[in-house]
């Protein structure tokens, strides 16, 4: 028998995704009573997906228009009528004298979801910003330290989570990026709904993290995977990106957009990319768009377009806006009555530790404080899939399963440490 000769020796095994794997895992898990907290998903109170009635009655219209050219290529920089409806939504115009100058300075293509924009974003950092180092918050989304290796740039870590009291290290977080950061470094921000702690700087923190921005010439780079999936608002959950963007009309930032959450378009893969100049550079919009492009014609040539125009057909029709902000309502106040009843059952249990950070955090995520030990006998004992960090995903909960999640988050807290 011979041997194929191979150039790649130095090829070795990565582990599996853990969020994937863990769905994998649950899927063929028999027991009745398995509960899912891994995946970031919305969930009905019957644990059945849910898309959007807005979403729905704008398929059933644009199914009824029969446009021949549905399945057509669209432009590199993407869905062109998409783009300014993205942008819009991020930055929130609302007809003011100076809105045209405003938009002059805003590049925007579309993106394979939120994570093509992360990674396009990275690409043109490392390209053109060349940042020695990224700084990531500790801890942050799994694949954003992914995505940034990939693309070449060395990271940091800034402290976000205060295990001992489990709240937002906003004193840490500051003093280390005063006393380290460097002119030119990139650092990453949730704009809200921070995966996977749920925990946000409040607005008055938000100023003081744009003003170290500023000062400091560090480049920031926001993250806006919820944008009204967290509040129920989507101008409410913009408004740290807003902030910088018109409190710091010099400084340069850059927005990486989903529409999956809010829009429940999980696997149409649906997002922008938008790159801000200062104000004194607009000259510089169209140079940067056309990189842009050059890096997506490179890469996909161009994104998809089914789940663009779902986004175009409601954000273009004032009855279908109103329908979808109602859906984003009731996503979010079901997320909050599960994160109230998981507490209120915690407390009445009198589950050892504090467990108010629950009901504190925000989003699809609450950081729980359980340790890897307690996550492992949850899984194997009681059938409750959350990854080892702790992060539960809260759309998981319902009415029918939360009080057999406390019960069980009780018995683990008790018995294992």
């Amino acid at each position: 028998m011979t041997t194929l000769p191979t150039r790649l020796t130095d090829l070795t095994p990565v582990p599996p995704d853990e969020i994937f794997a863990l769905g994998a895992a649950y899927a063929v898990d028999p027991h009745p009573q398995k509960v899912s907290l891994g995946a970031g998903v919305y969930r009905t109170d019957d644990g059945k997906p849910w898309p959007l009635p807005s979403v729905e009655k704008a398929e059933r219209e644009l199914l009824a228009e029969n446009d021949l050219s549905r399945h057509e290529y669209t432009a590199i920089e993407g869905d062109v009528p998409f783009l300014p409806l993205a942008r819009d939504l991020m930055f929130g115009f609302k007809g003011e004298d100076s809105e045209e100058d405003a938009k002059a300075r805003i590049a925007t293509v579309q993106t394979v979801a939120g994570t093509g924009a992360n990674h396009l974003g990275a690409l043109f950092l490392k390209a053109h910003l060349k940042p020695r180092s990224v700084w990531l918050s500790n801890p942050s989304w799994a694949n954003h330290l992914l995505i940034w290796e990939l693309a070449g740039v060395p990271h940091k870590s800034y402290p976000y989570y205060k295990a001992a009291t489990r709240s937002f290290d906003f004193e840490g977080m500051m003093s280390t990026l005063e006393s380290e950061a460097q002119e030119g470094d990139a650092i990453l921000l949730h704009a809200c709904a921070h995966n996977p702690t749920g925990l946000d700087p409040s607005k008055e923190q938000w100023i003081a993290i744009a003003d170290l921005c500023e000062r400091k010439k560090i480049f920031p780079f926001f993250d806006s995977a919820y944008q009204g999936f967290a509040s129920g608002s989507p101008d409410e959950d913009a408004w740290a990106v807003r902030y910088f963007f018109n409190s710091k009309p010099d400084m340069e930032i850059c927005v990486a957009q989903s529409f999956s959450k809010n829009f429940g378009l999980y696997g149409q893969r649906v997002g922008a990319f938008h790159w801000v100049t200062g104000r004194n550079a607009t000259s510089l919009r169209d140079i940067v768009f056309g990189n842009l492009c050059h890096y997506i014609r490179g890469e996909f040539s161009m994104g998809p377009r089914v789940g663009t125009s779902i986004v175009k057909k409601i954000l273009t029709n004032d009855d279908l806006v109103a329908e979808w902000h109602e859906d984003l309502r009731a996503m979010s106040s079901r997320i909050k009555a599960m994160r109230t009843a998981l507490y209120n059952e915690l407390v009445r249990l009198e589950t050892p530790g504090t467990w108010e950070h629950i009901i504190e955090q925000n989003g699809m995520f609450s950081y729980t404080g359980l340790t890897p030990k307690q996550i492992y006998l949850l899984k194997e004992k009681y059938h409750i899939y959350l990854i080892k960090s702790g992060r539960a995903s809260i759309s998981g909960l319902s009415s029918k399963n939360v009080l057999y999640v406390a019960r069980s988050i009780d018995e683990v807290v008790r018995n294992v440490q």
